[in-house]
């Protein structure tokens, strides 16, 4: 990853994420999380007061994290409640009839078991599964 080589050049580094299980399992040198939908991490479009206030607390960060691989929660929320993950998880149905605001889903099914290439591939990542736990399937702990 650049963010460990440009630390091991003398150079520290942050990342800024909304996607906290990808940022955990790729163990960043330091990071900041905002829970906010992907391609908004450091803020809503035209909020400059708060795009300012995450980069502040996020610059901050930089120089309290302390610890190597510790991932700092920022307290902010993108609506009073949660229901935007839903939509933002869930692409509009594939007959909106191209109604505004809506898109067509064109990614490829999705299976509720994971899909190998091969049989081999399966039996790999079962056994890694058995030996180790799932190292991507991380989540923020509560405050």
């Amino acid at each position: 990853m650049i963010a460990r080589e440009l630390e091991r050049r003398g150079i520290a580094t942050l990342c800024l994420s909304s996607a906290y299980s990808i940022t955990a399992s790729v163990k960043p040198p330091r990071a900041v999380y905002v829970d906010f939908p992907l391609g908004h991490t450091a803020g809503k479009p035209g909020d400059k007061a708060l795009q300012r206030r995450i980069m502040i607390d996020a610059l901050n960060a930089l120089e309290t994290i302390l610890e190597p691989g510790s991932i700092r929660i920022l307290d902010y929320r993108w609506s009073d409640d949660d229901a935007w993950k839903d939509r933002v998880m869930r692409p509009a149905p594939r007959d909106s009839g191209g109604s505004e605001g809506a898109h067509r889903d064109d990614r490829v099914e999705r299976h509720d078991r994971p899909q190998y290439q091969t049989d081999d591939d399966r039996l790999a990542a079962e056994a890694e599964l058995a030996r180790n736990g799932c190292p991507s399937c991380v989540f923020p702990k509560a405050p």
